[in-house]
């Protein structure tokens, strides 16, 4: 969420984040609600004052008065006694006229937050300005030793890649069949040294971030309340996205949604806490089961296991002070973890700049990382996939749209500071996402023979096994 202070005294720069983002908001319509609910609540606040002076001077006032009506005559009288009861009168008078005031104020707050919601975080001036994904500007690559994505796998290994479907097919490593049989369409199993092969990646990415760069992790739930869905922005944009488990319609006492990212949960663990400034950043990181419905999707990518509805995946988030220079390095930093992982794995991939259409409406900033995976883009003469870079990572700087609607905040100078509180910032990056991740896995350290090796820092959670096949 914004914060409406800054709209108020810059509405051009949300204007121009709307437009940038391709986002369509009625900003008028939030400022004109937006002051009349602090004209009336300015009211409110200066009638309850002349209520609380009435409430100490009239009880004075009436007694004179009424001293005065008892030897009081004619008009004299009658005006004395207007007078009294005009002083009785007033505490309710005042009473009414602040409730209906704070009527309004109810009236106008749901259509004020209902819209607030919707308007986004004006992207960062040094994003370039695009209208979706095909203007996301490419930063760098990286290529392990000896390979050449610009080539082609066979150019660089000297042979055909087969697809993850060929290998996973010949190695038995996924049934999708059976999968979509249990779960329906865009569903999987998988099997033997596949299922193995997927808790390796797992257990090794949530290492990484623990033992080397001395994250905290957490287990968290997967099914989470509505409030955390807005909190952390994925709601309202991003509903239709979501799993929706209706317990109130069956009785239950409030509706749950599956999250797709461990972000989620891992942001709403502090909602409405003040954190002691002495602790930040606090830097966590989670294995989670993730659910997407992939709606809009029809027609894309149905085979195999590139978009599929259920995954697992490594998430790690950073709550940061407000500093848009700290906020910044630890987006680099978060993005270093991956390329280090990544390059660890020899996977090759490269780092796209996302373009102001591209970024949602919560963040500031996003960098999309992709594998290059041999058996992905368009075919070549020979009828074979030319290979396509294809997104597994995405590292976003928020700086404080998700704290605010959490209502995360910090103390400067600690639990003793003095001082308003500060509301803290955010980010989030995957680490690995399965078995999306397993793609560029199997298809780059596929052999000749069909077999494939296992990347070294898999090997000891493998049994140590080389290769399969």
């Amino acid at each position: 969420m914004i914060d409406l202070k800054a709209l108020r005294d810059d509405p051009a720069r949300f204007r121009d984040g709307c437009a940038r983002k391709g986002v369509a908001v009625d900003l008028d319509r939030v400022l004109a609600l937006d002051a009349q609910k602090r004209q009336h609540q300015t009211r409110a606040q200066e009638l309850k004052a002349e209520q609380n002076r009435v409430a100490k001077e009239s009880g004075p006032q009436i007694g004179r008065l009424q001293g005065q009506l008892k030897s009081a005559q004619g008009p004299e009288r009658d005006r004395l006694a207007a007078e009294i009861d005009a002083l009785k009168a007033r505490p309710a008078a005042l009473k009414a006229e602040i409730s209906d005031l704070e009527t309004r104020v109810n009236a106008i707050e749901p259509e004020l937050a209902a819209l607030l919601l919707t308007v986004p975080q004006p992207p960062d001036q040094d994003v370039p300005v695009g209208k979706g994904s095909e203007d996301n500007i490419e930063i760098r690559r990286w290529n392990p030793p000896g390979f050449d994505s610009r080539a082609g796998f066979a150019a660089s290994r000297g042979f055909n890649p087969k697809t993850h479907l060929d290998l996973v097919r010949d190695l038995g490593l996924a049934d999708f069949e059976r999968g979509v049989k249990i779960g329906g369409t865009r569903h999987y199993v998988l099997t033997g040294d596949g299922a193995r092969l997927q808790h390796a990646i797992l257990r090794y990415a949530h290492d990484f971030m623990v033992d080397r760069h001395g994250f905290t992790p957490l287990t968290v739930p997967v099914l989470v309340r509505e409030e955390m869905m807005v909190g952390t922005g994925f709601f309202p944009a991003g509903r239709e996205q979501a799993y929706h488990i209706e317990e109130v319609r069956r009785g239950g006492g409030y509706d749950v949604f599956l999250t797709g990212t461990g972000e989620v949960s891992l942001m709403g663990f502090h909602q409405d806490e003040i954190l002691d400034e002495a602790a930040l950043p606090l830097k966590y990181v989670t294995v989670s089961t993730c659910f997407r419905r992939e709606a809009g999707a029809a027609g894309k990518d149905t085979a195999g296991l590139y978009r599929i509805h259920q995954f697992e995946k490594v998430e790690q988030v950073v709550i940061c002070r407000a500093d848009e220079a700290e906020s910044r390095a630890w987006h680099a930093r978060m993005i270093g973890f991956v390329e280090e992982l990544l390059q660890s794995l020899g996977l090759p991939y490269r780092l796209l700049q996302c373009c102001t259409g591209d970024l949602g409406v919560k963040n500031a900033d996003m960098v999309d990382i992709e594998c290059f995976m041999p058996g992905r883009g368009e075919p070549g003469p020979d009828g074979r996939p030319r290979g396509a870079y294809g997104e597994t990572h995405s590292a976003s700087r928020l700086y404080d749209y998700q704290c605010r609607r959490l209502n995360m905040r910090y103390r400067p100078g600690g639990a003793g500071g003095q001082g308003p509180t500060v509301v803290c910032h955010s980010l989030n990056n995957t680490v690995a996402a399965s078995p999306r991740i397993l793609i560029p896995l199997l298809e780059i350290h596929q052999n000749a023979d069909g077999s494939v090796s296992i990347p070294g820092p898999l090997r000891p959670f493998m049994g140590g096994r080389e290769r399969l096949g």
